[in-house]
């Protein structure tokens, strides 16, 4: 026994050594280890990985994305409607109702009973994308360290590609095929991770070709290229529509963008892990299953519905022992435990709070302004376009302007203290702007609102770029895939509590949700006070590696893979 732990140990020292004297996390040139490293069949092999190479695509995925997020609510509202109304025909033919529009203006729609039936459909669709994304985000994250990222950020745009596809056949055969042939295309969307895993691979990607010190400001452009998107989709749907006068014409249009999306992955965006990297991780990993329990490996001996959320215990790695995110150490520091919980705790209710609350907004201003779909829209694309300058020019000028200088011989430098500050100032604007949606009475004042929220995004794309400091390279797949999971569980929890509250107070007291938002917002400030800049790891060798036994949790234990 003794033999064979010696023997695995030898083999991990043997690998992390390869790794480190393969590209020491944060170097400059951390991916420039030979000309053919990144040759994967692209027609640029010899490109080196840059976020530049993959941003320009990913904003033609997030045009299409946004483009059909108002239609495809109609879509559902008409299927719907239909469906209700063909019933109350059978009930009482004597009653004669108007025909449906697919996706048009239907005034006879706009009931109780069909808007309560449309409400409860789209909650079984997100929360059917919700769970399954929930389920497959930290996995997809585990393997991208291990097999590449632009594979498995293909697999997720196939996912959406799939959904698109089945809305579109839905809605042009509506007669033919039944509304709830939508569940297949939810499915496959949630298998493929979903938007919210989405962006953590595109997070993964940028830290991987990208120093420490710039990451904060890749990571805000991506996030602008999601947000340029949802600023220039609706405005495009509009257009498109009103010209083609159908409102399937935006669908085709988006399905060509993410085919596009696709196929630029497979063959244009070069992979920003080596493949040398990525056998290493494979080796590592094939070295660390020796060690498990093969008969536990049947999904149905194993099978837990809490394991959905047993990745999450990454998120608090051991204290002086090796755990997931810290393997070949004495693992995490305390300060270092605390500073990660403290930004994925504080990313993910920032998150659920704006993919609640716009959905809220636009119900608001509707209740409260009387606004139009027009209005609606104006109002949405300002938001939109303030986001997107936030996070493509103001983030990176301050991030030009406020750099930290490297600590030297540190491979896990922490949070960078303007990104404390950043991420502190963005909370600020966020309970400014949420405290003035409570006060105000005008389009004026809701309008500077959004604007103060919109700016608020900048804390967003920090808080990631500074959770990935806390960790090894090697790790940030993992750690960023575990945040995905936390994004995808923010996604169903936000909107369904925000809206239920809403719901139950708009009668008496509409504001309330934004008192709630306003409460949440202030308690992430106060968390976000005890984070510390600068965090590092203890990195000193373990003296006697035979005397101490390593243990692990269950969860640490098992491979992600098999969960």
């Amino acid at each position: 026994m003794r033999s064979s732990t010696l023997v695995r140990d030898d083999s991990h020292a043997a690998i992390d050594s390869a790794l480190d004297r393969h590209a020491a996390p944060g170097d400059d040139d951390a991916y420039e280890v030979g000309d053919d490293d990144f040759s994967c069949g692209k027609l640029f092999p010899r490109a080196k990985p840059r976020i530049w190479w993959l941003l320009p695509f990913i904003m033609l995925f997030t045009v299409g994305f946004g483009g059909i997020a108002v239609p495809r609510v109609n879509i559902y509202l008409s299927l719907v409607c239909r469906d209700y109304f063909a019933d109350q025909s059978i009930q009482d033919p004597s009653i004669s109702y108007p025909p449906v529009s697919l996706g048009g203006d239907n005034p006879q729609c706009r009931i109780p009973a069909v808007q309560s039936q449309v409400a409860r459909f789209q909650l079984s669709l997100n929360l059917i994308v919700g769970l399954l994304s929930s389920w497959i985000s930290p996995k997809l994250g585990k393997l991208s360290d291990r097999r590449g990222r632009t594979r498995f950020i293909a697999l997720n745009a196939l996912g959406v590609l799939f959904n698109v596809a089945i809305i579109t056949l839905v809605a042009s055969y509506p007669d033919q095929i039944p509304k709830n042939v939508l569940f297949l295309g939810s499915v496959l969307e949630g298998l493929g991770g979903s938007f919210t895993t989405a962006m953590a691979l595109f997070q993964a990607y940028a830290s991987d070709c990208t120093r420490f010190e710039d990451r904060n400001a890749a990571f805000g452009l991506f996030q602008g290229a999601l947000f340029f998107g949802i600023a220039l989709g609706p405005t495009l749907a509009a257009i498109l529509i009103k010209a083609a006068g159908t409102i399937l014409i935006i669908f085709y249009v988006a399905m060509a963008l993410h085919a596009t999306f696709v196929l630029a992955l497979f063959f244009v965006v070069p992979e920003s892990l080596s493949p040398e990297r990525q056998r290493v991780a494979r080796e590592r990993y094939r070295i660390k299953s020796l060690n498990f329990d093969r008969s536990t490996r049947s999904w149905w001996k194993s099978f837990n519905p809490l394991k959905i959320v047993a990745p999450l215990s990454i998120l608090w790695p051991a204290v002086g022992r090796p755990s997931s995110l810290f393997p070949n150490s004495r693992g995490a520091t305390a300060a270092l435990r605390r500073n990660i919980l403290l930004l994925a705790s504080i990313d993910a209710v920032l998150f659920g709070i704006a993919m609640g609350a716009i959905e809220v907004i636009i119900i608001y201003t509707g209740f409260l302004l009387q606004w139009g779909s027009i209005e609606t829209s104006l109002f949405a694309s300002t938001i939109g376009v303030v986001r997107v300058f936030a996070l493509f020019i103001v983030l990176p000028l301050i991030t030009r302007l406020s750099r930290d200088k490297p600590i030297d011989g540190k491979s896990i430098p922490g949070a960078y203290s303007s990104e404390v500050i950043v991420i502190r100032a963005s909370i600020v604007l966020d309970i400014v702007g949420y405290m003035g949606y409570v006060f105000a009475r005008d389009s004026s004042s809701m309008v500077t609102s959004g604007i103060l929220t919109s700016l608020g995004a900048m804390g967003s794309p920090t808080l990631q770029s500074a959770l990935s400091k806390h960790v090894p390279q090697d790790r940030i797949g993992l750690l960023l895939g575990t945040s995905g999971l936390l994004h995808a569980l923010a996604r169903v929890v936000g909107p369904t509590i925000l809206g239920l509250i809403y719901s139950l107070t708009v009668a008496t007291f509409p504001q309330a949700v934004f008192v709630c938002l306003v409460s949440l917002v202030c308690l992430a400030f106060l968390a976000s006070l005890f984070i510390q800049a600068h965090v590092s790891l203890d990195e000193e060798p373990i003296a006697n590696p035979d005397a101490e036994t390593i243990q692990e949790t269950p969860d640490e234990r098992q491979p992600l893979l098999s969960r």
